[in-house]
């Protein structure tokens, strides 16, 4: 194979080096550091294993068997980073923390072969890699307590910040985690993630706590190599932006001695003190941003001669060579030797087998366990006597949608310790709507509480929670504002099972305000009728309940799917039926409900993806959801009573859809008609009709939505939303 320029470089520059008067091992390596000759070798180790990987990498790629080459060139000196952690601190990495990733490895007592081998299989995608089993090249392995992270820049910091929120809070509570209660989150990113919305949420979240005196061990590692791709970050820009509440420490990245000294004071820091630092490693990238890079297209050759200069691993041999405990000639051998050895094994790792089938690529995505969900969901609290203060809500009388799930919440959190419910305002105020309204009084401040106004921060804390242990149930204050965070479901709670093959989970229920429809309250970011993003994201549950009793009951479920299966559910919860009592005529309050007791949980049982029929009649099905099933069953009571045979179908779940449900109730009456209050373009209509089309429905189709439009202020809403006589004027249509 070929040699490009920085093995060339580091072969030449390593054999100029002069050797120095020899050192005892176990001492300091140089003067005015704490790192020995014995772990400098070690590390070197690791720093020459990543640098080979990068080689091996782009050797794969060439011979058609390789898919990744994104590299650590240059960032080895994370090596030492590793060092002064242990090996049971939660690791969040950067994609060029190879060297990091190799040194974790080897001190959890690993042979070094194995953490080569396992970043190999992850470069030719075998189904035997450790992590992604050839989903993805990641970095990660549950035994390490590395957590895998997407290639999206920056996506995985608000989890981090999670992570080390749930470390001090599973400790405050007395509950079990997933690590130990000394532990401490490190994550590394580059200088360019550091302008991305997800780093700057998590740089002014962990600040944000900080500032108010609430332990965060959080250990953030910018390395910093002064580019993003071709674009270059201004000299000076990571010291001049960092966070005024973040401890900042700096080193130079390609000086191992260095990083060993200042990781271990940055690490000693928030391990001793429990508040969140800034480590900034001055690194330089080596071998271009990946195998397919040309560098001189923005680059001069000046500029890339200069970081050769700086190359961490001929800084390493240097220090080695002039404490006198390696030659050149013996480096350079090992060198050749270790490069031989990694090619033959990267050959070997380009054999084994991969991913052959839909069915084995998705079979980590989404496990379902419903008979163990339904077992789950039926337990009750043995204190619920004392949650409720004597008044159980079984025995308040019927409830509005609202009261039920508030009772639900107070339920799961008396029975489940591990629950947290927070958000913008659910504590003191209990939410936007009152729906959380008491639980913090009850449950305390620990278990119910305030973020600040940020739903990135917020779904961050419910990634990190989830991961640790907990079972988190963030609420987003509004549907449209989901959308400010979506990545954090779709890049990052919602692939971390696929791409750990469900080493690790992040179990959540994500409560969202959703829809439209409320009096005396309008615009579009209030009234959001879109749920198309949530809909195409692989595995995730969306919950869409519409009366008390099932939003109770699905409540009941998401939760329990989540710890039974590590599920990620989205509870969208209609405002517009928060607080609605009368179905038909005022005052018949005929949409409250009674709140089942435990002894009817498991009668009373909602698995998911499965709908709910009123009525049965055999002329015509209206399929619906949310607040098309009020409309739809009021309309339906009209043209029961001019003689036609209507029954309701309530999807409940928009995923997965309740297509056999769907079928089942469109055949008994051979027209279907479709009430959907989201967009006619990219709605839930759309896979209603393709699901009946699949599955070979041959009779009447039509389909009634709100209009292709944001939602105004106002009356002007009435314009674009469905109606109810838009429900009954289409039915008509289709029974003619």
């Amino acid at each position: 194979m070929a040699r490009d320029a920085v093995e060339t470089h580091f072969a030449e520059a390593v054999a100029a080096l002069t050797p120095g008067a020899p050192r005892d091992p176990a001492l300091p390596v140089r003067e005015g550091t704490s790192l020995t000759g014995d772990l400098c070798r070690e590390l070197f180790e690791y720093q020459l294993g990543s640098r080979l990987l990068d080689v091996a990498a782009r050797w794969l790629r060439t011979q058609g068997e390789g898919f990744y080459t994104i590299g650590s060139a240059g960032h080895e000196g994370n090596a030492a980073v590793a060092a002064a952690l242990r090996v049971t601190d939660p690791a969040l990495l950067h994609y060029r923390s190879g060297a990091f990733y190799l040194a974790r490895s080897a001190m959890a007592g690993r042979l070094p072969e194995q953490g080569l081998r396992d970043v190999l299989l992850g470069l030719t995608a075998s189904s035997e890699e450790p992590i992604a089993g050839g989903r993805h090249k990641v970095f990660g392995h549950p035994d390490l307590a590395v957590i895998p992270q997407t290639s999206t820049v920056a996506s995985h910091m608000p989890r981090a910040v999670g992570v080390a929120f749930a470390v001090e809070r599973a400790r405050a509570l007395g509950l079990p985690s997933a690590w130990p209660q000394d532990a401490i989150t490190v994550c590394s990113f580059g200088d360019a993630s550091v302008n991305h919305a997800s780093a700057l949420s998590a740089l002014n979240t962990a600040g944000y706590i900080a500032y108010q005196g609430v332990a965060l061990p959080l250990l953030l590692v910018c390395e910093d190599n002064g580019l993003g791709i071709s674009v270059r970050t201004p000299q000076g820009w990571i010291e001049a932006s960092r966070h005024p509440r973040l401890t900042y420490f700096a080193a130079d990245g390609c000086d191992l001695a260095d990083v060993h000294d200042v990781a271990a004071a940055a690490a000693e820091h928030v391990r001793l003190r429990r508040s969140p630092a800034l480590l900034h490693l001055r690194t330089v990238r080596l071998m271009g941003h990946a195998g397919s890079d040309v560098e001189l297209s923005y680059r001069t050759k000046r500029e890339i001669d200069a970081d050769l200069v700086r190359d961490p691993l001929v800084a390493t041999a240097r220090l080695l060579v002039e404490a006198g405990l390696a030659t050149p000639e013996g480096l350079l051998a090992r060198y050749e030797t270790t490069r031989e050895h990694l090619l033959k094994m990267a050959l070997e790792s380009s054999r084994r087998p991969r991913l052959t089938s839909a069915a084995d690529v998705v079979e980590p995505l989404a496990p379902r366990t419903p008979r163990a969900v339904a077992t789950a969901s039926a337990v009750p609290s043995d204190a619920r006597e004392k949650a409720f203060a004597g008044r159980l809500p079984e025995h308040e009388g019927p409830l509005t949608l609202s009261q039920a799930i508030n009772r639900t919440l107070a339920d799961q959190l008396a029975a489940h310790p591990d629950v947290l419910v927070f958000g913008e305002d659910v504590a003191r105020k209990g939410g936007v709507y009152g729906v959380t309204r008491g639980l913090q009084k009850r449950f305390g401040p620990g278990r119910v509480f305030d973020t600040l106004l940020d739903e990135q921060a917020v779904l961050g804390l419910a990634l990190g929670s989830g991961v640790s242990g907990l079972v988190p149930v963030p609420e987003i204050q509004y549907l449209a504002y989901l959308h400010n965070a979506l990545d954090q479901i779709r890049g990052e709670a919602a692939t971390l099972s696929f791409f750990s093959r469900g080493a690790f989970r992040n179990p959540m229920v994500v409560r969202v305000a959703s829809y439209a429809y409320q009096k005396g309250f309008g615009g579009h970011f209030h009234n959001d009728n879109s749920v198309a993003a949530l809909r195409d994201i692989p595995g995730l549950v969306v919950a869409s309940p519409a009366r008390p009793d099932d939003a109770a009951s699905m409540l009941r479920t998401c939760l329990a799917a989540a710890r039974t299966d590590g599920s990620v559910c989205v509870f969208l919860e209609p405002i517009a039926l928060y607080n609605t009592r009368d179905l038909f005529e005022e005052g018949d309050n005929g949409w409250l409900a009674p709140y089942v007791p435990p002894a009817r949980w498991t009668e009373t049982h909602v698995p998911i993806g499965r709908a709910r029929s009123y009525g049965d009649g055999h002329d015509l099905t209206i399929v619906t959801f949310g607040n098309g099933l009020r409309m739809s069953l009021r309309a339906a009571v009209r043209l029961t009573a001019e003689g036609y045979g209507c029954r309701v179908l309530d999807l409940r779940w928009l995923s997965p859809l309740p297509v056999e449900d769907v079928l089942r109730a469109a055949e008994l009456t051979g027209k279907v008609l479709i009430a959907d209050e989201t967009r006619r373009s990219g709605g839930v209509s759309e896979s209603i009709v393709a699901g009946l089309v699949d599955a070979g429905f041959t009779g009447r189709i039509a389909r009634v939505t709100s209009s292709d439009s944001f939602v105004p202020l106002g009356d002007a809403a009435r314009h674009v939303l469905l109606s109810e006589a838009e429900i009954e004027d289409a039915a008509r249509k289709l029974l003619a």
